[in-house]
This record gives structure tokens, C-alpha cells and sequence, in this order.
């Protein structure tokens, strides 16, 4: 390229020799200069847009390549970013009709950053102020210590609570979003839900686990994300559970009893429709177990579960239905009852002697110890044992709940003569309230076992046939008498036609033998009993009528009461309409 001179001397300088003008000839090479000027710009710019545009090319085609590359690829499996990782689904918990026993409630937790605090003593003593229960001095160190970044303070929080924090207005308290249980009904079916509590935790989300009961038993079911929101169902009836809770807890305090248990299940299905234990606890703040007590006193204790007990004389049932269906004897039978009842050094008696000979229907009726003893011996230890045993009164319960599975019953394993005679009526052998109602419903229910349950089945599969229906339907009606006229009497509905068997076993001295008047007092039975639909067992521990001129300890007196109330009350609500019961109290007679 030709560079210019900024000023043509070799025109300019002609000129002036000639005496001519130079202006003219300064401005036409001005204008050439900036010509040059602007030609190489233009070239430049030129050259720059040429680059740009070969750039944005090819990044466009870059990505159109990539994109037809990404749209011929199947797409890659995507995890969803899920916080913490911390899964907070659980499932609510309903009885049969839908009612909501359990749900999940949005809270906020509560913690501090350290980076962020203002005043950390004053934000302490505050705190202390919403939260009574708080050492305000103990976290004010805490909330100034230099080496502290992240504490914990408050896991859960109301509504109200959350807003008097906001008020503090420390920069440094921080809100946690938490789904925590909530049993709606406080206290109702404690025993069956146990309760939840928090995991693992995280700021944002924290896991809901369960503690006991029936949440800890299915506690991979109800946190399986699967289920899509659907409920899980239990067999409970809540309002047939509320009135036995109730009738149970009166009853409790007016017998001054020390505990005590009650099972209502379906005679066919073994679905338990309500299920209650005394003193009992709110599961929205389950207490902690007590140190150094007896733990079946504590509200915890589930004694319809986690009880097992030598009940007494409601096992009778079980030896007199073995009689019957081995053809060993008849309701009509005559068993010498003359007593004392001698077996090696020990001697059986009954609690009040009706003569040297009874039928077996009266041995059963009025409960003698030494007529059932009689029949045992009859029936020989080893098939006592079998029969027992297909009953499911030798296993531990198969009830979804946590603390079902560690109770097994207790027993001798030497089976002897000694021991068959006493397991007969009920003492030497323990069982639970809710294996003992599942017993009872194969004894009416035609004979067929069935499985105790808390969870609902609309389509019930019958079980193994233990019994046949003719000795079932000879047992129905040896209950309805005893209720009728025999020692059950205080249990009587009428039109609802209750039948059943009372027990009344000492307790067991841990020290070796049996306390002296203190005594387990249990009826067990069903109603009503021409068509028995539901099975029902009260226990109450050392109970003690003190109406009369002396204190009575009898199932007869204390058991079968509080029964006959609950069967009153919760008839109507079971659809059990008035029934005539002159065919089940005629039907002992032909037999």
C-alpha cells in the first residue's frame, strides 16, 4: 500500500514559484488522505464481520447437531432432586369406615445459626420465655458459643409458637419445614396405633417413623411411596372402640382395678373391630417408659397384646368342646365331682361344691374345677396339647403389632397328667386377650379357626376346621346358659342374647406360689349366640367389688358387669338386632 504524505511539497511547492494559490491543492490531497482512511476501515470492519458470522455459523451447527444427536437418543433416566434425601411420605391410617386415625400435619421445627445471630442471649432468654421447658442460661452458652455453628432447638412448633419467634426477631432463628403425626382422637386406640417420631432429620425435611404398635410393625408399608396416598385400612370400628374404652375405663375405676383389657373381633374373619388396654396413653405424646417399676403397670403396656396370663376358668371351654367332639362324653354326661380331687400331693377343688355328680352341661354352667379335671384326665395330656395347639393358644399372637411377636405363652414342657388337669381350668398355662377372643370364635363360629387381625378383610378365606358345627353349636348354647342362669348372670342383654364363659385365676407370686385375694378376673363369649357374630374378652386385674357387705373378686361380679355393659352399648351400633333366644336355650335340652 502507498502511504500518502501528510502535505504534497512536490505540487505545493511549484506552485508557489509560480505565484499560484496552494489551498486548493492542500484540500484535494486532504480529501485523498481521508479517502485512504475510510477504504481501510471499511476493509477491516469487513473482514471482522466476515469472522463473526463464520462463528455464529458454526455454533448453530454445533448445537443443531447436538440436538439431532439428543432427539435420536433415547432419553437418560432422571432423579429428581429431592432435598436432602430424606423421604417424609407417610400414609394415613383409617378404621373400616374411612374415619382417619393417623395423618400427617405441616409444622416447622426450629434451630439456629450462629453466623446469623444478633444477640444470641437475649434470643435464650426469649426462647425460654415461649418455651417454658428450656434452660435459658444452658442455651444462652450454647447460642454465644464461638466454636457452635448449627443447633437444634425445638423439633416440632405450633402455629402460635412460630409467631412468637418470628416476634424475637433474631435474625439467627431459623424454621425447618416438618410433616409430624397427628392422632386426631387423642388417646383412642392408643395401644393399637403406638405413635411416630422423627428419623432421620435434615433443615428442610425429616423421615416420620414409627415407634410402636401397629406404626412400627407396618412402618414399610405405610413410608411406601407407592401406595400413592391411599390410606391404610384397619378393622377398627372407632365408634364401637370409643364405648369400649370408655365402659372399660369406668369399670376399671369403679372395681379398682389396676388394669385391664377388652377385645371385640369378628367371629368369622378374626378382624379385631376394637381392641382396648388400661391406663392408657396419648400417642401425641408418648411418655417414656418408667425406670425401676413394674413395666405391666406402666400406661405402655399393652395388656391385650403384650399380656399373657393364666386366665382361669374360661379355658374350660376348650376341654369340655375336646370331650364332646372326641364322643367322650355328652351335655347330659354325669362327671363325679366329689371333692377333694387328690393328684399327687396336690389336691383340686372347686370354688362351691353342687353335689357328689353333675351333668357335664353344669360342670361347665357353674364352672367346677374338679368335673373339668375329671373330663382332662378323660382326654388324655398329649391330646390336650394337640387340641390346644391347633387353636393357636400355644403361639405367640400373629396381630400386627410390634410387641405381639416378642409374648410367648408359658407353659411346662413337660406336659403331664398333673398339668393337664390344671391347664383344664385355666391355671399352668398363659395366653393373651386377643389369642384367647380367636380361640373362642372357632369354638362358635361352626368350628373353623381363625387368625387374629387388625387390618381389614372385605373377603375373609375360612380357615381350618377345628371343631365340628354340631359340638360349635353345643358350645353356643353351654355359653348363652351360662350367661342365662349360670355364673355370667351380671352379663345379660337382654334381646342380644350374650353368651360366654367367666374366669377368675389367682395371680402368680413371683417369689413362688399365688398371691392370696389378689386375682385376674376375664369373661369370654360372644353374641349373639343363635348366629354369633362377634366374640368379646374383658380381663381386669385385681379387681374388687366393694358394693356389698365384703369385697368380691369373682369374673362373675366384675368381668361379666362391665361386659353385659359393653355388649348393651355396642349392639345397635354393630346392626345386632333384638333376637329370640327360646330355640339356643331349648337346644341344651335335646342333646
Amino acid at each position: 500500500m502507498i502511504r500518502i504524505p501528510l502535505r504534497p511539497l512536490a505540487r505545493i511547492l511549484p506552485a508557489r514559484d509560480r505565484g499560484q494559490d496552494t489551498t486548493a491543492i492542500e484540500r484535494e490531497h486532504l480529501a485523498l488522505r481521508h479517502q485512504q482512511v475510510q477504504d481501510r476501515a471499511r476493509r477491516r470492519g469487513e473482514r471482522r464481520l466476515l469472522f463473526m458470522a463464520t462463528l455464529f455459523f458454526a455454533g448453530f451447527a454445533l448445537i443443531g447437531v447436538r440436538m439431532a444427536v439428543m432427539a435420536a437418543s433415547p432419553p437418560p433416566e432422571v432423579t429428581p432432586w429431592r432435598g436432602e434425601q430424606i423421604d417424609a411420605f407417610r400414609a394415613d391410617i383409617t378404621d373400616r369406615a374411612g374415619r382417619i386415625l393417623a395423618t400427617n400435619l405441616r409444622t416447622n421445627a426450629l434451630y439456629a445459626e450462629l453466623r446469623h445471630m444478633v444477640d444470641g442471649e437475649r434470643a435464650a432468654h426469649e426462647l425460654a420465655r415461649i418455651f417454658p421447658d428450656l434452660d435459658a442460661d444452658g442455651l444462652a452458652r450454647r447460642l454465644t458459643d464461638p466454636s457452635t455453628r448449627f443447633l437444634w432447638i425445638r423439633p416440632r412448633l405450633s402455629p402460635e409458637q412460630v409467631q412468637a419467634v418470628h416476634d424475637i426477631g433474631e435474625p439467627g432463628l431459623l424454621f425447618g419445614p416438618r410433616a409430624m403425626r397427628l392422632y386426631p382422637n387423642g388417646r383412642l386406640a392408643a395401644h393399637i396405633l403406638g405413635g411416630a417420631g422423627f428419623g432421620t432429620q435434615g433443615v428442610s425435611a425429616a423421615e416420620i417413623v414409627g415407634t410402636a404398635g401397629i406404626e412400627h410393625r407396618l412402618n414399610a408399608e405405610l413410608r411406601d411411596p407407592a401406595r400413592e396416598g391411599r390410606p391404610l385400612a384397619l378393622s377398627l370400628d372407632l365408634s364401637v372402640q370409643a364405648v369400649v374404652e370408655e365402659v372399660l375405663s369406668g369399670g376399671m375405676t369403679m372395681l379398682n382395678a389396676r388394669a385391664a383389657a377388652a377385645v371385640v373381633m369378628d367371629a368369622h374373619s378374626g378382624e379385631i373391630v376394637a381392641m382396648a388396654s388400661m391406663p392408657d396413653f396419648d400417642p401425641n405424646s408418648r411418655p417414656a417408659l418408667p425406670a425401676g417399676t413394674d413395666p405391666t403397670y406402666s400406661p405402655l403396656f399393652n395388656h391385650a397384646v403384650q399380656g399373657s396370663y393364666e386366665l382361669g376358668s374360661v379355658m374350660k371351654a376348650f376341654t369340655v368342646a375336646q370331650a364332646l367332639e372326641r364322643g367322650l362324653v355328652g351335655p347330659q354326661t354325669m362327671i363325679d365331682t366329689r371333692g377333694p380331687l387328690r393328684v399327687s400331693r396336690f389336691s383340686i377343688t372347686d370354688y362351691r361344691s353342687r353335689g357328689p355328680r353333675q351333668s357335664v352341661a353344669d360342670v361347665f354352667i357353674y364352672s367346677s374345677n374338679i368335673g373339668t379335671a375329671r373330663l382332662a384326665q378323660m382326654i388324655g395330656a398329649e391330646e390336650q396339647r394337640a387340641f390346644l395347639q391347633s387353636f393357636g393358644l400355644l403361639e405367640p399372637s400373629p396381630v400386627e403389632l410390634a410387641e405381639a411377636r416378642r409374648v410367648r405363652p408359658q407353659f411346662s414342657e413337660r406336659w403331664t397328667e398333673l398339668s393337664a388337669m390344671t391347664i383344664s381350668y385355666g391355671h399352668g398355662l398363659t395366653t393373651s386377650p386377643v389369642m384367647l377372643a380367636s380361640a373362642y370364635a372357632a369354638l362358635v363360629n361352626g368350628g373353623t379357626r381363625v387368625e387374629p387381625t387388625l387390618l381389614r378383610r372385605p373377603d375373609p378365606v375360612p380357615g381350618e376346621r377345628l371343631i365340628s358345627e354340631q359340638t360349635s353349636a353345643t358350645m353356643r348354647a353351654l355359653m348363652r346358659a351360662v350367661v342365662a342362669g349360670g355364673t355370667a348372670s351380671l352379663a345379660e342383654v337382654p334381646g342380644v342374647l350374650p353368651g360366654g364363659k367367666t374366669g377368675t385365676a389367682d395371680k402368680p407370686n413371683p417369689a413362688g406360689g399365688y398371691y392370696s385375694g389378689r386375682v385376674r378376673a376375664t369373661f369370654a363369649g360372644a353374641f349373639p349366640m343363635n348366629d354369633p357374630r362377634y366374640v368379646i374378652v374383658v380381663m381386669l386385674d385385681e379387681p374388687e367389688d366393694t358394693t356389698g357387705p365384703e369385697p368380691r373378686r369373682t369374673a362373675g361380679w366384675t368381668a361379666a358387669p362391665v361386659t353385659g355393659e359393653i355388649v348393651r352399648r355396642i349392639a345397635p351400633l354393630l346392626g345386632v338386632r333384638p333376637q329370640d333366644g327360646l330355640d339356643i336355650e331349648a337346644a341344651l335340652l335335646t342333646r
